[in-house]
């Protein structure tokens, strides 16, 4: 599956050439024609009448596949809102999840991330959101429903429109599916409320997209954000983090199954480690006890330090009783660094009357 999707990334980046790659494009692109007029008909068609909530509805979305930070900013969200003593539900699809099998592989990776560090939050897992909505309001009397990737959503009528977008990689090549990464045209940006950079690395110059940003939709706000370093700690001490300076400079091997796996190798190399090795698997593995075995077998014939995966990552693993102290859980959070003051102020309005 990941050569799959490696030759398929490759394919419709242009990395790969020749005359059979150039036919295979042009065939992706006509599905790409064909998808794009279905999404189109479908959006509009369902959002003639949306189903309306008697709460706050928030959507965080983004419009292109893979990780762009949308489920660190649900649970920024949802920590903010919490605090000023707000109710609050996150209704997820839980993709790839296994409803058949107990724990985070019924949850889903990131619902049971979720759940886990948000303990005052309802977190709904369904495909089908306007029953999972309708269920958070009748059982648990919350004010406020997110949408956890939600903006393709369109049957739902939402209050607050968030996009995320990687600051690193906006839209890739511009295409829709399957030719590209786009899931809806970028019209489809047209009716977001706020957009919201991610991964902005410090002397990044945004101005270029901001502007591209605006072209499509002057009246969104615009607010750029970063991974914030939260603290590393061990796989089987969630709660408890540990002085990680005893890595600063040492070689360790990483490895996650996520969206955007650029983003944590970042995030390790910025405190100062050496990534000697790099397990990639695809976005929502179901791990095995022979994947941590291999891992930690490799790790430690080539002498490294230790083993640093993601919490989302970490949520599955603890759930086959992997108890390797040397296998490390490094964890993030949203920071916004642009516009903090106004993105407070357009979600706190939602609740002003």
């Amino acid at each position: 599956m990941l050569l799959f999707k490696e030759n398929l990334y490759n394919l419709v980046t242009g990395k790969t050439q020749g005359p059979q790659a150039v036919f295979l494009r042009g065939c992706l692109l006509g599905f790409s024609f064909i998808y794009g007029v279905a999404v189109v008909i479908l959006a509009g068609f369902y959002r003639i009448r949306p189903k309306r909530f008697n709460v706050k509805v928030i959507s965080v979305g983004n419009i292109t596949l893979g990780g762009t930070g949308k489920t660190t900013l649900v649970e920024y969200l949802s920590v903010k809102l919490c605090l000023a003593g707000h109710k609050v539900a996150v209704l997820s699809r839980g993709y790839k999840r296994n409803s058949r099998r107990p724990g985070a592989q019924g949850l889903g990776d990131e619902p049971a991330m979720l759940a886990q560090n948000l303990p005052l939050v309802q977190v709904m897992v369904d495909k089908n959101r306007i029953k999972a909505g309708q269920a958070a309001i009748r059982d648990h009397s919350v004010d406020t429903l997110i949408l956890d990737d939600g903006l393709q959503q369109w049957k739902i009528s939402k209050d607050l429109e968030i996009v995320t977008i990687d600051a690193q990689n906006p839209f890739g090549n511009y295409r829709l599916l399957p030719a590209g990464f786009l899931r809806e045209p970028l019209s489809a940006l047209k009716r977001v409320d706020i957009f919201v950079l991610t991964q902005v690395r410090l002397g990044q110059d945004s101005s270029g997209l901001t502007a591209q940003l605006k072209r499509i939709n002057s009246h969104a706000l615009i607010v750029e954000s970063k991974h914030a370093f939260k603290g590393i700690s061990r796989l089987d001490q969630a709660d408890v983090f540990i002085d990680y300076n005893f890595l600063k400079g040492k070689c360790v091997a990483i490895f996650s199954g996520i969206g955007n796996p650029e983003g944590f190798k970042n995030s390790v190399r910025d405190l100062g480690i050496k990534v000697a090795k790099y397990f990639e698997f695809t976005d929502h593995h179901d791990y095995t006890q022979a994947d941590i075995l291999r891992m930690v077998s490799e790790a430690q014939g080539n002498n490294l330090e230790a083993i640093i995966t993601t919490p989302k990552d970490a949520v599955k693993i603890r759930e086959l009783g992997i108890k390797y102290p040397m296998i490390l859980v490094l964890k993030i959070g949203l920071e916004i660094i642009k516009n903090e003051a106004e993105f407070d102020r357009r979600l706190f309005k939602l609740y002003s009357f």
